[in-house]
């Protein structure tokens, strides 16, 4: 079992950036995949980025591709989300979650969840 707290939203500008930031507790933190998930009102969680335990292998949304970038900090047992060129479609809560691997993007493959963070991007 990890614990995660996210970080980091708020309201931002069209075009403008957020860096998410996921801290976890447990010494098994830098053995689990971590992903980013988003939800926006009304519609169903979606998966964003993924990247495996060493940090070196990544998986993306097409949606974010080219734009989002996932990296860890197993010594600090964080994972962040750098969002650039925000676009109001990206507004949802974020979560991250911990899981087996990076390459699944079903929210119910993964076990462990935040409690989310705000990302409004106004148009």
């Amino acid at each position: 079992q990890v614990q995660l707290v996210e970080s980091g939203g708020g309201l931002v500008q069209a075009g403008g950036s957020l860096r998410l930031s996921c801290a976890g507790s447990g010494r098994t933190f830098s053995s689990y995949t971590m992903a980013w998930f988003r939800q926006a009102p009304g519609k169903e969680r979606e998966f964003v980025a993924a990247i495996n335990w060493t940090g070196r292998s990544t998986n993306y949304a097409d949606s974010v591709k080219g734009r989002f970038t996932i990296s860890r900090d197993n010594a600090k047992r964080t994972v962040y989300l750098q969002m650039n060129s925000l676009k109001p479609e990206d507004t949802a809560v974020y979560y991250c979650a911990a899981g087996a691997r990076y390459e699944l993007v079903a929210s119910h493959e993964y076990d462990n969840w935040g409690q989310g963070t705000q990302v409004t991007v106004s148009s």
